[in-house]
């Protein structure tokens, strides 16, 4: 009978360990998915600058050319 209450007892520490895991997955998921929100805010940004200077550029080099 004492092996019932190992097999239950050894079970119970397995799911608990799964448990704590799973939490730890959930938070660095979290943590990733906050990173990669702030990567798209940056590259957006990053590319709305790009187009902004691409722009000047290209208006200015109509200007070049004809000269």
């Amino acid at each position: 009978m004492w092996w019932l209450f190992a097999v239950v007892g050894l079970s119970t520490a397995g799911l608990l360990v799964l448990g704590v895991l799973a939490v730890r997955v959930h938070l660095a998921v979290q943590d990733l998915a906050r990173q990669v929100a702030e990567s798209s805010r940056a590259l957006t940004a990053a590319g709305d600058r790009l187009q902004r200077a691409a722009d000047r550029l290209g208006s200015r080099a109509g200007e070049v050319s004809r000269n």
